[in-house]
């Protein structure tokens, strides 16, 4: 059968029991066979691009970010957002005496070797003095094999991150996590000020910088505000559409 054909019939002989003497009556049914050309260019057409938002949260700040990113993520058409955990590095006690709450079990921890299964990555962290938590450095370092066979150069990846204070590093924190992208030859992909009056607001407190979405955790109670899952919002979407844009040219 030549391309372009799609489905042709197939009579295929299929036994039925004869209502009146119970005998097997031979009759001819047509069966369409599905074209394997037409089937791979719809699946093709089905597979969607992936987004990973691979994160760490301790009290949860960062992870409502992370929920927000997914959602404008996939505001995108033909995109999907896929929420990871990295590995928790602390003791059950220790994080005990932090009061941490538990960790969602419905997102999955997430290995250095699946990172090369996405088109576009978002990390997620909070700032310990200006730079990236613990957890999160840890998972980096994992990635030395990754590293060394430039498995991940030309990914697209950007920053989202949570401060305790207002001058505690929404831009450091983004800023010196740049380095680990640099040495696999990740695309750093900023938002710059294209959120628009949203960058400008002086009116109230607002988490988030040129570098990416951010929220002020402040001793922990604060939630973010909706300006600041507003912004995160805008920069899964906007990610989304770099990560489309660069797969429609591979």
């Amino acid at each position: 059968m030549g391309k372009g054909g799609g489905c042709v019939p197939s009579k295929k002989k299929a036994p039925i029991l004869d209502t009146e003497k119970n005998d097997p009556v031979s009759v001819s049914v047509e069966v369409p066979i599905q074209n394997n050309d037409a089937a791979i260019s719809i699946s093709q057409e089905a597979k969607k691009l992936k987004v990973f938002i691979v994160f760490y949260s301790m009290y949860g700040h960062v992870e409502s970010l992370a929920r927000s990113l997914k959602k404008g993520v996939e505001s995108i058409e033909g995109v999907e957002g896929v929420l990871y955990r990295v590995v928790e590095t602390l003791p059950k006690e220790v994080l005990e005496l932090m009061k941490a709450p538990e960790k969602d079990d419905q997102v999955p921890l997430i290995s250095a070797e699946e990172l090369v299964e996405a088109d576009g990555v978002l990390f997620g962290f909070p700032t310990r003095y200006g730079t990236m938590a613990a957890q999160m450095k840890a998972f980096f370092d994992s990635t030395g094999q990754l590293w060394k066979e430039q498995k991940l150069a030309g990914v697209p990846a950007g920053f989202f991150v949570s401060t305790g204070t207002q001058g505690g590093g929404q831009e450091t924190t983004a800023w010196t996590a740049i380095t680990q992208l640099a040495h696999h030859g990740m695309l750093y992909v900023p938002i710059g000020y294209s959120f628009g009056a949203g960058m400008f607001e002086m009116d109230s407190i607002r988490g988030g910088s040129p570098y990416g979405a951010g929220v002020f955790a402040g001793d922990g109670s604060r939630q973010p505000s909706e300006t600041e899952l507003a912004l995160a919002e805008y920069q899964g979407s906007y990610m989304a559409t770099i990560v489309k844009k660069l797969g429609q040219k591979s």
